[in-house]
């Protein structure tokens, strides 16, 4: 009937491949995703949406989406340098695309207005004459 999934291997035991829509405990979760799982917990806590099943004693079984949106928060995290407050940003606000999402958008900046235009050329300024400062005192150095 069901086709046996080969096992996988974790921190030095074996644990037969569970199928893609089993529900998951937090040291699996915690294993597969390389997050521990006191960050796992704390993410609870500050992602409403993330709501893992708790069964007796308070063990945690997480949903297929529940570990595609730890995914999302992880790579937010610590691949695009999110923030936690942007994170649920992005989250609370439904900007965010989901795991398969690819990218979020940039939006264009502004163009900036008269006043940015002229402490823009100030700070250029002061940056050309620090350059030249700079060489001369190579100059005199060396």
């Amino acid at each position: 009937m069901s086709e046996e999934l080969p096992p996988v291997e974790g921190e030095g035991r074996v644990r037969p491949r569970k199928a893609p829509t089993a529900f998951r405990t937090i040291s699996e979760v915690a294993d597969d995703l390389h997050i521990p799982q006191h960050v796992l917990r704390f993410w609870e806590s500050k992602f409403p949406q993330l709501k893992p099943l708790k069964r007796g004693g308070g063990r945690r079984y997480y949903r297929p989406e529940d570990i595609a949106l730890l995914r999302r928060i992880s790579d937010l995290l610590y691949t695009q340098g999110y923030t936690i407050k942007g994170v649920q940003r992005l989250l609370r606000d439904g900007t965010d695309e989901g795991p398969q999402g690819g990218e979020l958008p940039l939006n264009d900046p502004p163009p900036p207005t008269a006043a940015e235009e002229v402490e823009t050329a100030a700070l250029r300024a002061a940056l050309a004459e620090l350059e030249a400062i700079a060489a001369e005192l190579r100059v005199l150095a060396g």
